[in-house]
């Protein structure tokens, strides 16, 4: 009974993830396509991105370089907008509601209104930020034209993400803070920036280190955005975009494979190093710190 209770998670799991998984790998050592055989080539796919393929640097540099600006703001940006949903104001839970709508809204639609407001001629940013390019002599950016503005404009549109699921997870892990601990702080005379230093971001160091992790994936992954703006390929294309054209473009599922696993070593390195350092800042308080 229990085996049948638990069979249609099992075969989900051995159909849906663990056989597209081991089929992945296999594929990545072999030159193959959608619908045509595959013929067994080695480690030649590999090679090729490491030394032949002039779109594989270029694609890691601008993921690695997103993730590593993008990731900061995002926890640092939903951390503090939670800390003001924290407080216990008339009507607060109207605003808490606003700042999780992000959350339920359409990547897709969400995408074409940033590439409306970036637009180069009839954007709302360059037509709001018009007075300081004359004031400055300054032309208008071609956000999504010109390589330079391109990561810019990437970063500006990661904020968006500071909204919705990452600030109703902080501010949960706020709520959970026990109110004596700050109590006894403002006993002792702490202020404000002592207290979040040394109960705030200590209490809650576990669910810093889960946004940490997730947020970081979610940025190495970035696809839907990338795809339906469209910047300039000259900035480079993120990885996942590589892969879906590899794939699905130019029907090289071989190579395609092979870019999807470099992606997940990069983030299962990264992901277990963020891990390894996590003894060192994350608090539990069922653990004794030694």
């Amino acid at each position: 009974i229990g085996l049948a209770l638990v069979s249609p998670w099992i075969v989900g799991f051995l159909v849906f993830t663990l056989y597209p998984l081991l089929n992945s790998l296999y594929l990545s050592f072999t030159q193959s396509t959608i619908f045509g055989a595959s013929r067994w080539t080695g480690i030649d796919n590999y090679v090729k991105l490491f030394t032949n393929d002039i779109e594989f640097w270029p694609s890691i540099r601008i993921t690695l370089l997103y993730a590593l600006l993008s990731l900061p703001l995002g926890v640092i940006g939903a951390l503090l907008v939670a800390m003001l949903l924290n407080n216990k104001l008339r009507g607060i839970g109207t605003f808490r509601t606003i700042y999780f709508l992000p959350a339920v809204m359409p990547e897709v639609a969400v995408a074409l209104i940033w590439r409306w407001m970036f637009n180069s001629e009839t954007g709302i940013i360059n037509y709001t930020l018009s007075p300081v390019y004359n004031a400055f002599g300054w032309p208008r950016p071609d956000w999504f034209g010109d390589p330079s503005y391109v990561l810019g404009a990437f970063i500006i549109m990661s904020l968006w993400g500071i909204f919705g699921t990452n600030t109703v997870v902080f501010l949960a892990g706020l709520q959970g803070v026990p109110k004596s601990l700050y109590e006894a702080a403002e006993i002792d005379g702490a202020g404000a920036l002592t207290k979040f230093r040394h109960i705030t971001v200590p209490q809650i160091s576990p669910v810093i280190l889960l946004q940490v992790i997730m947020g970081m994936i979610g940025a190495l992954q970035i696809f839907t955005i990338a795809m339906f703006v469209r910047p300039t390929t000259g900035a480079g294309k993120f990885m996942n975009q590589l892969v879906y054209e590899r794939g699905f473009t130019q029907m090289q599922m071989g190579e395609a494979s092979a870019i999807a696993w470099v992606l997940f070593l990069i983030i299962l390195t990264l992901t277990l190093l963020v891990f390894r350092s996590s003894p060192a800042w994350v608090h539990y308080e069922s653990e004794a710190k030694r």
